[in-house]
């Protein structure tokens, strides 16, 4: 984490800001300025913290607001401690700590003992901007609240960035969910971590997630999740890449004059659309994509000087032949509408759950334009398997949607989340 100080702007800001406002010390909504308010809520933090009152975000500062961004303190146990007691002391109720410690017994808990408590909020932020360093503390507060959510890696990005994967249920249909293909397309990765994390604690308290029973969904379902597919872009966009680093450099000069950067890139971080890089009509896709004008590494719409040759395309494609998935969605933004079909292929059952999609989101079902229509995952998926896959382009307006259009886009796509496990 970066140090931040009066006059700092930027994601490490607002990440700071949201670690505040969860500590009561911040009233405002996270804004990535760090100004006179922000200034003294740190100081007062601090004051509270027993740190030096300096007023800046460093190491220490930055520890001490940590439980604050993951959700969750680890407490060693004492004499008389109970899970009651630390639900008092901590906000948050017996049932949550005990979720987050199966392998203790509220009955007999030994002293010393490391606790996991989780803190009376949701670990997701939804008001400010998700790099892949929100990403890894949202996963680390998820796991710990809840130990059947298990996290892997499907491999890296070209920067070497891990490309997280999360798996959760243990039923015999496997779906498989993914995101930010698309680096400007990264409000989708809040939206999947917000359904793992509703989904999660609609299970733990024996509760229904969009009128599915949480339960039975865990039973006969497995979701995994590839939140963030293209970490290098996403941090692009969101600022997280300095200005004046190799890798900003390299992608400003591949970037005509005209295009919107940093926030119109969509490509990964050596200019390949990832969403262009799929064995499905790869071959066609370059014709079409060469007539457009895009036949060389950009922010968008280049596809490669060959299929999977993306290190983060090829990831989700071993992904994806190793798990054999029964069902894929794929979360892009925007145009409120839903992708079903590759060449006018209709695997069995597609077009029925599309409608239930349809239905719960108000997004239409509609065919593909030709001039996507070819080496995307969802393509590659339908064509390799012969099974549902889908591309949803959620919500309206211009990439990248703002962060402010996060609830909206969540209540029109909860019900497709849930519905996609359901057998």
């Amino acid at each position: 984490m970066e140090l931040v100080y009066y006059g700092s702007r930027g994601a490490q800001v607002e990440l700071a800001q949201e670690g505040l406002r969860r500590a009561g010390e911040l009233k405002e909504r996270p804004d990535g300025i760090f100004g006179a308010r922000t200034e003294a809520a740190v100081r007062a933090f601090q004051r509270r913290m027993g740190l030096r009152q300096d007023g800046v975000v460093g190491r220490e500062t930055w520890q001490a607001l940590r439980p604050y961004l993951v959700g969750y303190r680890r407490v060693r146990l004492r004499q008389g401690d109970s899970f009651y007691r630390l639900a008092r002391e901590f906000g948050t109720t017996p049932a949550a700590i005990a979720a987050a410690n199966p392998e203790l017994l509220p009955e007999n808990l030994p002293i010393g003992t490391e606790v996991v408590v989780p803190l009376p909020f949701e670990v997701v932020p939804t008001e400010i901007s998700f790099t892949h360093e929100v990403l890894e503390l949202c996963i680390e507060g998820l796991c710990a609240r809840d130990p059947d959510i298990r996290r892997g890696n499907i491999g890296r990005s070209v920067l070497g960035r891990e490309i997280p994967r999360l798996t959760y249920g243990r039923g015999g249909q496997r779906v498989f969910y993914n995101a930010a293909h698309h680096a400007n397309e990264w409000i989708c990765t809040p939206l999947l971590l917000r359904f793992l994390e509703r989904y999660s604690a609609a299970r733990l308290a024996g509760g229904e997630i969009s009128g599915h029973s949480a339960a039975k969904l865990f039973a006969e379902s497995t979701v995994v999740l590839v939140p963030m597919v293209n970490p290098d872009g996403v941090d692009l966009v969101c600022g997280q890449i300095a200005p004046g680093s190799t890798a900003y450099l390299r992608a400003a000069a591949m970037t005509p004059p005209d295009y919107p950067f940093p926030q119109g890139w969509k490509a990964n971080i050596a200019g390949v659309d990832l969403n262009l890089q799929y064995p499905a009509g790869w071959e066609r896709a370059r014709e079409i994509k060469f007539a457009a004008g895009f036949t060389s590494p950009g922010p968008r719409d280049y596809v490669g000087s060959a299929p999977l040759a993306a290190a983060e395309a090829r990831a989700v494609y071993d992904l994806s032949i190793s798990e054999d998935f029964d069902r894929t969605v794929s979360w892009h933004t925007q145009g409120a509408v839903i992708y079903w079909q590759y060449e006018g292929r209709a695997p069995e059952g597609a077009e029925a759950l599309g409608q239930r999609f349809s239905a719960l989101s108000g997004y239409a079902l509609e065919p593909t334009p030709e001039a996507s229509a070819y080496a995307g995952y969802k393509d590659w998926f339908i064509a390799e398997y012969d099974r549902p896959g889908y591309t949803v382009e959620a919500g309206r307006g211009i990439n990248p949607l703002p962060i402010g259009d996060f609830e909206g886009i969540w209540q029109e796509n909860a019900g497709i989340l849930a519905e996609g496990l359901h057998v």
